[in-house]
Order: structure tokens, then sequence, then C-alpha cells
């Protein structure tokens, strides 16, 4: 069986799945605030001659359907960056406001740290983590190409992020946007499924937890943590969820998504989930034409 087969169960379209997946991505970009206006991106893309069309549910979004995002000038001098659609959800999710202090726990190469940034007005503070040099290397770089100066930089594995280097005090909001097996990449990384083992899902469903419940404890009570990934796998997904609402005190929240969705999945094989869990929204690949995503919304409670 092939390892995709393993979510029939869990999608109501089988076909329509299927050939979603099989059809490429589309190319997309987001206006980058912090140096343009979406007028200004509309009249430098008309004269650079890149087709562009407008997504529906977010003003910050192209698709090109002709190009590629760092193909013309807008991109290089930082008015635009290549982000995906769905890419673009958990960061409008966590809706940072100016002046807060908001962690990014795995942030390179830093397409949703400068998204928060341009979301906070480049005020307040974000902490991008990442435990992967190379990859900081590329986060400093899209910082400093999109203007994004309210960014540190720190270097160590989410699941022990320390205080200390900011005074011990904890934030208003996180981002958990987690490595992952990537399933849902599949439109744009062919051979997603090529080396997938349920025990790297397994394996790396640990990691998750230990990032996940690290942001729940340096989150301030009454704060907000967004979960996502790129996965349909529910031991990445909805297991991740039902481990920290276990462990931490917080709680899975509703929110609105202007994009066609369902609802998290409460049993999966042999497991049983929090019913609560059915308030994180799975997007699949033949529901707006993008790539799969999990995203939940929690709140930290006293």
């Amino acid at each position: 069986m092939e390892p995709i087969e393993r979510y029939r169960p869990i999608v109501d379209d089988w076909e329509a799945f299927r050939a979603a997946c099989d059809r490429p991505l589309p190319s997309a970009i987001r206006v980058n605030t912090l140096k343009a206006t979406v007028e200004d991106v509309r009249t430098a893309l008309d004269e650079a001659g890149v087709t562009y069309d407008p997504v529906e549910w977010h003003d910050l979004l192209f698709v090109l359907p002709e190009d590629s995002p760092g193909r013309n000038w807008p991109y290089f001098h930082g008015w635009i960056h290549g982000q995906e659609e769905v890419s673009a959800v958990p960061a409008t999710v966590l809706d940072p406001q100016p002046g807060e202090r908001v962690w990014d726990a795995c942030a390179a190469p830093g397409t949703k740290t400068t998204q928060l940034s341009a979301l906070m007005d480049d005020t307040g503070e974000v902490v991008a983590t990442d435990n992967n040099l190379g990859r900081i290397s590329a986060l400093r770089t899209n910082t400093e190409r999109l203007g994004a100066t309210n960014v540190a930089v720190t270097h160590e594995d989410g699941r022990n992020h320390s205080l200390k280097p900011f005074g011990g005090e904890e934030y208003d909001r996180a981002l958990v946007d987690v490595p992952c097996s990537c399933e849902g990449t599949i439109r744009k990384n062919r051979d997603a499924f090529d080396d997938w083992s349920l025990s790297h899902v397994e394996g790396i469903s640990g990691v998750q937890k230990g990032i996940l419940t690290r942001a729940v404890q340096a989150t301030k009570p009454g704060g907000t943590v967004v979960y996502s990934t790129c996965t349909f796998a529910p031991e990445e997904n909805e297991a991740v969820l039902d481990y920290a609402l276990a462990e931490e005190d917080c709680r899975v929240v509703d929110y609105d998504l202007d994009l066609t969705h369902r609802e998290g999945v409460t049993e999966w094989q042999d497991d049983e989930f929090d019913p609560s869990v059915t308030k994180a929204k799975r997007i699949y690949p033949q529901h707006n034409d993008t790539g799969g995503f999990f995203c939940a919304k929690l709140e930290v409670t006293e």
C-alpha cells in the first residue's frame, strides 16, 4: 500500500484529493508591507510583465501562474517574498500586534518570521529560533532583504528554549510551525513520500510535542500559541495537540478562516484524542488549489 493511502479514511473526496496531489503547485508571493504597498507591487509587477492573480482570502497574497517569485526586481528590492498560500495561515491566525513580544519557535528560513514582523509594523520583538546553522543563514538574509529589524535570532533547539537572554520575560504569542514529514508538500516536492516511514512520523512527533509544550510554558497566561504543520499525519497533528492539552495549561480555541477546510479528527487507528481538537483545521490540496496544511490555535490558561 502506498503511504498516502493511509489517509483515505479521513479524506472526504478521495479521488479529488489524489488528483490535486498530482497537479503542480502554483507559485505565490506575499507583499512585504515593510517596504511596499499592494498598489506599489501591482504596478511593479505590471511593469516587469509578471502575470499575477489576487488571492481572495488574503489581501497581501498573489499567485503567479506563469512565473517564479524570485525572477523579478520587486523581489530583489524586498517588496515581495515567495510564500505558499497556506504558509501564510499560521501568522495570520496568530495575529501579533505592534509592540508585542513573539516567539517563532522554528523560524528558518524566515518566511513566517518576516510575515510576523510586518504584521507588527516592525515594532516590539520577534525572537526567531532555529537549531540549524545553515538555515539560520537564510533566515538572516531574508530578514535583511525584507527590512525586518525587530527580529532577534537564537541558535538552539526549541524544546530547550531559554528566556534568560531576554530577561526571563514570557511571550505574548508564540508560533510553532514545526519540522514535520512534509506530506502536504507533495505538489511541489514530488518525492515527498519516496523516503516516507512510519518510524520517522512517530519519531518527529516526539520533537513536535517537546517544542509545542515549551511554547506553552514560555507564553503568558491568556497568550496565544499557534501550532501548524504541512503534513496529513494525525500522529503529528491532533496527537501532538492531545499531548499538550494533557501536559500543559492550555486549551484549543476556534478561529475564523476564509479557506475551505475540514475539522481536526478525534480518532485515528487505535487512538482517541481530546474532543477539542476538532477546532483545529485541516486544509487538503483539493479544497483551495493549495498544498496540504494543519493549523490549530491555543490559549494559555492559568
